[in-house]
This record gives C-alpha cells, sequence and structure tokens, in this order.
C-alpha cells in the first residue's frame, strides 16, 4: 500500500506541475534562494558608469552627440579593454567621432516584438559592433527576469541584424582580447575556452513548457549591492574618477534615472532593503560579469536535474511520506516529524543551490505531505475498521463464552444429580486423545512434529515443522480439545474457536506478538498455527531461585510488556491470562513477545489437577484480579496481572505466596523489598483490589514509567 500510494501520489503531483500550478511556487521559492544566498565580493573587471537623476537635472535628456562623444574620449584615454554603450543612438551619425580605433566600443539596438518596434543601432557603426539590448522576463508570470537570452535569430529585414545579445558581445570582446573565443560547435550548446555553455530547454528547473528559443542560460546574480564598481556620468566628464578602475577594464555605460526607463523586476525586487524596479543596465552588467567569472574564475552556472531524475527524486519523497504516515499512525507525531523532515528537504535544497544546483523544493514537499497525510488517513480509517471489526468479534466471543459457560454448567449440574442417585462408582467419563509423537504428522501430513513443548487440560502444544512451506520454517501447532463432542457444543466451541483465531489473526501484525499462520478443524478438534519465536520465557529469569531484580529490570520488562498491551487494549481485547509462562524473551532481538491468549481455553474446562492455578474463568491463581475469578474480566485485569508480576520481580516472592490487606483487599508486597516511592506507587496501583481504583489504560501505565526513566 506504501508504494501504491506513493506511486499515485507522484503521479498526482508531476500531473499539477505538469499543468503549471506548482511552477509559481518553485519560482518564488527559487527568488527566495537566490536572495538568502552570502554575499560574493564585487567584480573587478567591470566598471559601471552610471547616468543618474542628477545626471540628467545637468543635463537634458536624452544625451546630446557631443556629451556621448566627449564621455566615450575621456573614457578612451584610460585605455579600457571594452566599452559598452547601453545607449540607443539611432539618429547619431557621429558617434565616437574623434576615437580613431573604434573596435573596442559595443552599442546598441532593440528587436521588433508583438508589441513594440524595434530600434535601429547607430547608422556609423560595423555590425560587428552592434548588439541587441533585449530582455526576457517571464511574462506568463510575473515580469522577474532570471534568464538571459544571450544569442537569438533577428527577424527577415530587420534593422537590428545582430545575433549577440549586448552582454554576451561586450564579455566576448572583452575575453577575445585575452585569446579566448566564443565556439558555437555543439547545437544547443556554446564554448568560450574550455567552458560548456548548456542552453535552457522547456523543461529546465522548475519551468514547464517554457519559450527556449535562443541561446539561454538562469542568469546567476551577484548581490545588487555588491555588484562592481559604480561612478556617475558627472564624474567621468569631471575627471573624478580613478584611471585605474578604468584601464583594462569592461566599462558599461547605461541610465538608471526612472524618468528614463522605470527598470524591471528582478528576484531580489521582494527583499525590503532593495528597489522594486532594477535598471537594465545592471541586468547586462550581471549577465556580463556571469561570463566573465565562468569562465575566468570557474564560477559555477546554475545547473538542474533532467525530468527522469527530477520524478525520482519527487518519488522517493513520496516513499518517505507514505512510510512515516504508515509507521507514527499519530497526527501530531507525524506533525513534529513531518516538519523536522520537511526543515531537512529545505535544507537540501538550499544547500544544494549554494553549489548552484536547483533541484525540485515544491513538488517533493507536496508529495511528502500529500503521501504522509493520505497514508496517516488510510491507516487510521483501516485501524479503525479493524478494531471494529475485532470489537464484532470479541462480542461474538463474548456470546460463545456466554453460552459455553452455561453448557459447562448445565454438565456439572447433571454430574453431580448423577452423584446423588447413583451409589455405584463409576471412573470420570474423559475425552481420551493419543498425544502426537516426535515424527508424528498432522493435518494430511503438513505439519511434521519435532517435540512437544506442553500440554494440559485444554489440549497440547507441539513445535513443527510446516512441510508445505519453502525451507520447512519451524511453527508452533496448538491442539485444541473440545470437553464434549455432542453437537451443540461442539457448534458453540466451533464459534469461539473461529473468533478468536480472526482476533489472534489481526492482532498478529504487531511484531510482540506471533503471526497466526493458518487455523483450522480436524476431526473435531482444533488447531492453531502460530509463528515459532526463539527464547526463554519470564518464568525463567523471574523464578525464586534468581532472587529480586532491581527496578531498572523491572522497569524495562513493564514497558516491554505494556507497549504490546497498549496495542491489544486498543482493539478492546483481553488477554485473560498475563503471567511469566505466556511472555517469551526472544533470542533474536530481546523484545518480549506475548504469546497464549485465554479465550479459547473456555471450551476446556481445567481438570481437578489443575484447579489450583486455573479458574474456570481462564486465569492464574495469583496474577487474575477478583473480577476474573468471577467470569466477569476487563481491561484493567491485565493491568493488575502485569502489575503482579512487577511485584513478582522486584520481591522474588511468587504472588499466590503474598497476603491480602484484610481491611482494603489489595495486596501487601513493599515491607518485603526496598523500592523508590515513585515505582511503589505505579506498581499497588496496578494491583488495586477494585478494578475501578487500578490504571484504566496501559497507555497511562507507560506514560509514569517514563516520566520515572527519564528522572533516571
Amino acid at each position: 500500500m506504501v508504494v501504491v500510494t506513493s506511486v499515485g501520489v507522484t503521479t498526482l503531483v508531476w500531473g499539477m506541475r505538469e499543468l503549471k500550478w506548482l511552477q509559481p511556487w518553485e519560482l518564488k521559492a527559487y527568488d527566495q534562494m537566490l536572495r538568502s544566498r552570502p554575499s560574493e565580493p564585487p567584480d573587478p573587471r567591470l566598471l559601471l558608469v552610471k547616468i543618474t537623476e542628477e545626471d540628467l537635472a545637468q543635463v537634458k535628456w536624452p544625451l546630446s552627440d557631443a556629451i556621448i562623444n566627449q564621455l566615450l574620449t575621456k573614457l578612451e584615454s584610460d585605455q579600457p579593454r571594452v566599452i559598452g554603450l547601453n545607449l540607443y543612438r539611432q539618429n547619431q551619425t557621429n558617434l565616437a567621432a574623434g576615437i580613431t580605433n573604434k573596435n573596442n566600443i559595443i552599442t546598441t539596438c532593440l528587436l521588433s516584438s508583438k508589441d513594440r518596434s524595434e530600434i535601429p543601432p547607430p547608422p556609423n557603426f560595423p555590425g560587428d559592433n552592434i548588439s541587441y539590448n533585449d530582455l526576457i522576463p517571464d511574462n506568463q508570470e510575473d515580469q522577474i527576469v532570471r534568464r538571459s537570452l544571450l544569442f537569438a535569430e533577428p527577424s527577415n529585414n530587420s534593422k537590428c541584424a545582430t545575433q549577440f545579445s549586448f552582454a554576451a558581445l561586450i564579455a566576448i570582446s572583452y575575453l577575445e582580447k585575452q585569446g579566448i573565443n566564443v565556439d558555437f560547435t555543439e547545437k544547443h550548446n556554446f564554448h568560450l575556452g574550455k567552458i560548456t555553455f548548456s542552453t535552457l530547454t522547456p523543461n529546465s528547473g522548475g519551468y514547464i513548457g517554457l519559450d527556449a528559443a535562443g541561446y539561454q542560460i538562469l542568469l546567476n546574480y551577484r548581490h545588487p549591492h555588491r555588484l562592481t564598481q559604480e561612478v556617475t556620468l558627472s564624474q567621468v566628464l569631471n575627471g573624478q574618477v580613478n584611471p585605474n578602475w578604468i584601464k583594462d577594464k569592461l566599462v558599461i555605460i547605461g541610465t538608471t534615472a526612472a524618468s528614463v526607463h522605470p527598470g524591471v523586476y528582478t528576484p531580489y525586487s521582494a527583499s525590503p532593503d532593495h528597489p522594486a524596479r532594477t535598471s537594465t543596465v545592471f541586468i547586462h552588467a550581471q549577465i556580463a560579469s556571469q561570463i566573465l567569472s565562468t569562465v575566468l574564475d570557474g564560477r559555477p552556472l546554475i545547473w538542474y536535474w533532467p525530468d527522469w531524475q527530477e520524478v525520482t527524486w519527487v518519488l522517493a519523497w513520496s516513499l518517505l511520506g507514505s512510510l512515516l504516515g504508515w509507521r507514527l499512525r499519530h497526527p501530531v507525531m507525524l506533525l513534529v516529524v513531518g516538519c523536522l523532515t520537511l526543515a531537512g528537504l529545505v535544507a537540501i535544497c538550499v544547500g544544494l543551490f549554494l553549489l548552484a544546483g536547483w533541484i525540485p523544493l515544491i513538488p517533493p514537499a507536496i508529495a511528502f505531505l500529500f503521501s504522509s497525510v493520505g497514508m496517516l488517513v488510510y491507516s487510521t480509517y483501516r485501524t479503525q475498521q479493524q478494531t471494529k471489526l475485532i470489537i464484532q468479534q470479541v462480542e461474538q466471543q463474548q456470546e460463545a463464552i456466554a453460552q459455553l459457560s452455561i453448557l459447562l454448567k448445565e454438565t456439572t449440574a447433571a454430574t453431580e444429580a448423577t452423584k446423588i442417585r447413583d451409589q455405584h462408582i463409576h471412573s470420570a467419563s474423559i475425552i481420551y486423545q493419543p498425544e502426537k509423537r516426535t515424527g508424528d504428522l498432522l493435518l494430511g501430513g503438513r505439519y511434521h512434529i519435532s517435540r512437544v513443548l506442553g500440554a494440559g487440560g485444554f489440549g497440547r502444544t507441539y513445535l513443527a515443522q510446516d512441510t508445505q512451506r519453502p525451507g520447512n520454517p519451524t511453527c508452533v501447532v496448538k491442539q485444541l480439545m473440545p470437553a464434549r463432542r455432542d453437537t451443540k457444543f461442539l457448534e458453540v466451541a466451533r464459534r469461539l474457536f473461529n473468533t478468536e483465531a480472526e482476533i489472534l489473526e489481526a492482532l498478529g501484525k504487531h511484531p510482540q506478538i506471533p503471526a497466526l499462520l493458518a487455523y483450522f478443524e480436524d476431526q473435531q478438534e482444533f488447531y492453531l498455527v502460530e509463528e515459532y519465536i526463539p527464547g526463554h520465557t519470564l518464568h525463567e529469569e523471574l523464578a525464586p531461585v534468581h532472587g529480586a531484580k532491581n527496578e531498572t529490570f523491572v522497569i524495562e520488562m513493564l514497558k516491554g510488556v505494556l507497549e504490546v498491551l497498549a496495542f491489544v487494549h486498543e482493539h478492546r481485547v483481553i488477554h485473560r491470562d498475563i503471567k511469566p509462562h505466556n511472555i517469551i524473551r526472544s533470542n533474536q532481538d530481546n523484545r518480549l513477545v506475548l504469546i497464549d491468549f485465554g479465550a479459547v481455553k473456555l471450551m476446556h474446562p481445567p481438570t481437578s489437577e489443575q484447579t489450583e492455578l486455573a479458574t474456570v474463568a481462564i486465569g492464574t491463581r495469583g496474577y487474575a484480579p477478583p473480577e476474573q475469578f468471577a467470569g466477569h474480566p476487563r481491561l484493567s485485569s491485565d493491568i493488575y496481572a502485569l502489575g503482579m508480576m512487577g511485584i513478582q520481580a522486584m520481591t522474588g516472592i511468587l504472588p499466590q505466596e503474598l497476603q491480602p490487606d484484610p481491611e482494603t483487599g489489595n495486596v501487601m508486597w513493599q515491607h518485603t523489598v526496598q523500592v523508590s516511592a515513585e515505582l511503589g506507587m505505579i506498581l499497588d496501583k496496578m494491583v488495586r483490589y477494585h478494578f475501578s481504583d487500578r490504571y484504566q489504560s496501559a497507555a497511562a501505565v507507560l506514560q509514569d514509567l517514563n516520566q520515572i526513566s527519564d528522572k533516571k
């Protein structure tokens, strides 16, 4: 069910993703991780010349040809490697007049689109020095610029006929002067030196159905406040700039005045210490810096997984959610563990993002939530249905027990009447069934008996091998013999056996209860086949020869049994025969395993040899409380029996040897041993004479015991 749920949730979440329902969340998570990164040092290769509102208060917009040429001449005199003029000068015919070598000056134009006309480049500049100025915001979402379009094919008859973006051309021109050239030998990729730039595809990262035309990459922003050195137009024209800031640098000229262009939205627009819009010249500077630092410094490009890895990632978190929902089965615990797990998911995604990796965050988080909550709801519903079914079976069991008791009383009454009228001595009418011996076969030769584990009035227990299962695994076969063979008695006994078996089958899914492998009737005898638990009973550990145990042993023993008892009582099932003989300590993992539920024994009342230890109502003297002797066992009856085991372990005295208080009926035992007040109070409350004065649930006892353990 865990796998089915996980696959189903993964399919659902992936479908939501393909419908772009999750894309806005993924992009917001991407922006947040981008803003959360530690700041990098400013790029020392760039100088940004800003045309500010203060500059425009001194010179009019658009800038005159003379101002532009004066600016270029001033910059060129300090020997920059490349100058990028990010201003439209479509009407200027004398751009860079007076400058002998114009090869290191890059200017720009604007490509045409559906809602705007193109802007031509300066008419006197060669095509190799022309670039387009276009940016590509995520128009379908939030207008945020997260990608850069480095190369694109212009439309036919376009005056802006360049294939290079402004940022790409100024960066490539800078690198070419260092002997590093661009290479387009691979489709969808290009190379600058030894670095391969892989371009975006329609489903890259958190995008779905992206228009990935041209050569696009994710824009790996530096923090806007630490991008590069900045100066103003006035500072350059007035000679207030250190020449070393210009020499051999990539100088970018552009306007930051909102009156000229309001700017664009970036991932930093949501930051409280950053303006909502960013001037486009800063975006071009970011892209150019990214290209240069990737090629020259090894700064990583933002990478992402292919679709199949992302699906696997989502499926893994869906599986984890299903497993937690299935295992925890408690809303509060699932909430705590779920929050911690989701925090781990965020930490993984943020950690990889610091290494420039963009992996899905929202889809696995949703898959985890859906799977964990779905599995919790399913397991809760299944548990409720199972509990309801077991309660019905318990009711049927009680009805069968009541009918069986009536039949047994009729038998007893008839026997007593016969004794009064008949003066002759007769031997007891006992149904004799020969004991199966080692090597015998049961039920058509399936179960091969290894040895007899025990025998009593209700039947016998054998260790056997299942010859029809691979490996002939060892199992325990319990042979239950009804007291009478008449039709009416067998019918009631059969109903009791079947309901008890169905209850055991449901309870056997707990790791501390042997699994019921099979149950059947053969020749008017009933058989239970259960999982074999290698180990020894607590009777061996609590034998008087071993003396009293310490408090740590007693607390751990009680907690070990209470864990399984809480599960049993949740299903309204009473064990009826809690005692050291019926608790096995597993050799494999030292866990305590509860065996030998008592109700089924009612089909055969105890013989005279057993009256000292057992009652018709089922329960062992010394461990069973008064109400159980009266035939009215309750859930707290099992707690009483376990409490007596705890007292036995604490004192080293058998329960039958302890005396009750003549006034209250409560067992007197604390005078025989030194015990802490906390543990003494818990054991006393477990074994109160009246059931209403005891703990009413195993969970309540566990809670008090855990408080003692925490103090220690």
